[in-house]
């Protein structure tokens, strides 16, 4: 495998303004090939935008949705990805011949569709179907996969994509700065956004606070300790329908270190090169090199009843 080089995004979406979201995601991509990179990630719903989704009927989804591959968003990432020659992720919602909604990210390079992911436990809409299958591809000799904000928090899922073969997990979100039963959570007040120029310290606070990078911190750096991973997050930046994100893209190598990370209240990129070696130096390599499945195999697949809560929309984080 070859030195890759990645960047990771954050920006401002608008609301069910596809070409809007795109033309961000064309500067951003073209920043970010002019500084070298072979591949730029989005957050969740980058084409389309996520939190307003909450308010749409079935029929109006399906009016925002996408068929994929014969997705007209699709093909206007492939012509990006030509043209700048680097490879894009992005998410959209996506619908099939059969009126099925999903929340899709996909994978494009110069020739087309690399790859598509559903997510596993969507909750934005009740109208969405949840995702059955991982998925993994390659990038330039890299074994990838992608999961979705919720996906990423439990965590046999994360491990089930690295005993898949993925050495870079793609973990597109939209997230923090929401309630929940955690200590510390909750809204950041948007004004504070609205007055980002002349108070930027109080808005740094509550984004750097138990609303959102500390609560961040509690986990994610953990998910590419103990699996050996390269995790590409990526997270909007400032409204997301009337809610407010904090951004903080960033890319942790296998050792759960921050290689990278977005830190202004601006559309913006992070830019990391991802090295093999560190994949079979850091500690998770031996510890799932350790396992004993025989102990806990039938444990961990032993039937449940599956829930899914979230707090802000009546459902938890």
């Amino acid at each position: 495998m070859q030195t890759l080089k990645i960047a990771t995004a954050q920006f401002e979406n608008s609301s069910g303004d596809k070409a809007y979201n795109l033309s961000v995601i064309k500067n951003l991509s073209t920043k970010a090939s002019a500084q070298g990179a072979d591949v730029i990630a989005f957050h969740e719903c980058s084409i389309t935008g996520y939190s307003f989704a909450r308010h749409l009927s079935k029929q109006q989804l399906l009016d925002v949705a996408e068929f994929i591959p014969d997705s007209p968003s699709v093909k206007e990432l492939t012509a990006f990805a030509r043209e700048l020659d680097i490879i894009i992720l992005a998410g959209l919602f996506e619908k099939d011949a059969e009126g099925k909604l999903y929340k899709a990210y996909v994978c494009v390079d110069k020739n087309g569709l690399l790859a598509k992911y559903r997510k596993l436990h969507p909750f934005i809409n009740p109208h969405l179907t949840p995702g059955n299958q991982y998925v993994t591809f390659d990038i330039y000799g890299w074994k990838c996969s992608i999961l979705i904000c919720y996906d990423n928090n439990v965590i046999e899922n994360v491990r089930a994509v690295k005993l898949l073969g993925a050495d870079i997990i793609f973990m597109p979100h939209v997230t923090m700065c929401t309630p929940s039963t955690r200590p510390g959570a909750g809204f950041v007040d948007p004004e504070l956004w609205k007055n980002r120029e002349t108070d930027p310290t109080t808005l740094r606070q509550e984004f750097d606070g138990l609303k959102g990078r500390a609560w961040l911190m509690k986990w994610l750096p953990a998910r590419a300790y103990d699996n050996a991973v390269y995790a590409i997050f990526s997270n909007p930046i400032g409204m997301d329908d009337d809610q407010l994100k904090n951004g903080c893209a960033m890319i942790i190598d296998p050792f759960g270190d921050i290689i990278a990370e977005c830190r202004s209240f601006d559309n913006e990129i992070a830019i990391a090169s991802i090295t093999p070696q560190k994949l079979t130096d850091a500690g998770g390599y031996r510890y799932i090199s350790a396992r004993r499945p025989e102990l806990y195999g039938n444990i961990i697949a032993a039937p449940h009843q599956s829930e899914q809560k979230v707090v802000w929309m009546n459902t938890e984080e």
